[in-house]
Parts: structure tokens; C-alpha cells; sequence
């Protein structure tokens, strides 16, 4: 599956990943490819991905919105920490 993460200032990450968990407002969640479709508003916490070859990679989010759809993760975030 495909992931953006967009910021107002700039893009911080875009490729091919395996996972993403993300801190939603109504708890912590982890989308895996073909996850149903989901929009969900995001609190300030820990954004964690797995890429395709395995390695990991985590981001410190002040909050946002992420969206899930055919496999295709887009991550609206107000900033990073």
C-alpha cells in the first residue's frame, strides 16, 4: 500500500509500506493493506510505519487527519514535534 504524509509546510514521507499506526482520537490503530476504508482525526503522538523492506520509521505528530482508501494512506498532519 501507499503512503503520504503531507504537512502544511511540505511532504515528510511518500512511498510503499507494509504498515502504518497511527494515534486517532479514539485510541491508537494500525492500518495493514487492504484495511476497510476509514477517515479518522488524529491526536498528538506517535506515527510508526513499517516500509516495504522491513525497516521502521516513527514521526512525532501535534495532530491531523488520516484517510484510508483502496490501499492508499493519506496523512494530513499540523506538524511535526
Amino acid at each position: 500500500m501507499n503512503l503520504t504524509i503531507l504537512s502544511p509546510e511540505k511532504e515528510i514521507f511518500s512511498g510503499a509500506v507494509k504498515s502504518v499506526k497511527v494515534p486517532g482520537s479514539a485510541g491508537a490503530f494500525e492500518m495493514l493493506e487492504n484495511h476497510a476504508p476509514i477517515v479518522s482525526s488524529l491526536e498528538e503522538g506517535e506515527v510508526r510505519i513499517i516500509k516495504e523492506n522491513g525497516s521502521k520509521e516513527t514521526f512525532r505528530v501535534r495532530g491531523g487527519f488520516v484517510e484510508m482508501l483502496n490501499n492508499e494512506v493519506s496523512l494530513l498532519i499540523s506538524g511535526l514535534e
